[in-house]
Formats: structure tokens, C-alpha cells, sequence
């Protein structure tokens, strides 16, 4: 388990949880927010720039449609396990959808998203970060790298 989580557990007393005990839709609500994370890292990273200019080229990244084709790219690298948790993600059933996106769009991003907080809450952000790096570039989405 990465070190921070491991830190964060020991600091506000939290237990251990069996992560597939957790709802694929669980999983997504909090990959979400560990993919924002990473993008907004990323984005900060290369500049100081107004929050509107930030919050326009992040939304261009955390979209259900760029998640759906990220999705699509880091099939192959998937192991069996990973696989079935963002299977489990795309075939959830959400109350919701987003207002741009297709529904086949919205369910691959929430598999995609799934995926995303399964390996968070496993600790494995290097393994979430190199899945995230590779379905960028491949959508052609990294300054500098593309297909």
C-alpha cells in the first residue's frame, strides 16, 4: 500500500476494508475524484494560470467522453482482476448521466472511474497513475505524446 494512504488510515483511525465489498458505484464516486486529483496535479504542475483557464482545460480531460476513450486504450494493459472491477463500473446502473455525453460514453467513464478508485483505495496510485499516463497519451491528450 502506497505510503500516504497507509499515513492517512493511521491518522483517522481507519480500518481496512475489502475493496470489492464496495459498490462499483462507489468505486467511481471515488475515482473521480482521485482522476481529478491527478489532473489537476498535472495541470498545476505546468504553469500558474488563472482558475478559470485551469477549470477549462481540466474539464476537457475529466469528461465522460475522454474517460470512455481513455477507457478504451488501457484495455489491453488490464490485468483479469482489473478488468472485471471496470466491468462492474460500465454496467452499474446510475440514477444519472451526464448532460454531454452518450450513455455508452457515461458507462465506460464510470467503469473507467471505478477502476480509478479501486486502485486508490488498494494504495496502488503508481499502478492508477501509469493506467492514467497510458490512456492520455494514447488519447493523444499529453503535450508532446500522442498515438
Amino acid at each position: 500500500m502506497d505510503e500516504s494512504i497507509a499515513y492517512l488510515k493511521e491518522k483517522f483511525g481507519l480500518g481496512e476494508v475489502d475493496v470489492h465489498t464496495y459498490s462499483p458505484l462507489t468505486l467511481a464516486y471515488m475515482g473521480d475524484a482521485a482522476y481529478e486529483l491527478v489532473i489537476r496535479t498535472m495541470l498545476v504542475d505546468r504553469g500558474n494560470r488563472q482558475p478559470s483557464k485551469l477549470h477549462r482545460l481540466s474539464s476537457g480531460l475529466v469528461k465522460a467522453g475522454t474517460q470512455a476513450a481513455m477507457a478504451e486504450a488501457i484495455a489491453p494493459l488490464l490485468t483479469e482482476e482489473e478488468m472485471q472491477v471496470y466491468r462492474r463500473g460500465r454496467n452499474a446502473k446510475s440514477a444519472t448521466i451526464a448532460k454531454n455525453a452518450t450513455v455508452s460514453d457515461y458507462r465506460r467513464a464510470t467503469g473507467f472511474e471505478a477502476l480509478m478508485g479501486y486502485l486508490y483505495l488498494r494504495g496502488e496510485q503508481r499502478r492508477m497513475i501509469d493506467l492514467i499516463h497510458a490512456g492520455l497519451a494514447a488519447a493523444g491528450k499529453i503535450e508532446g505524446e500522442s498515438r
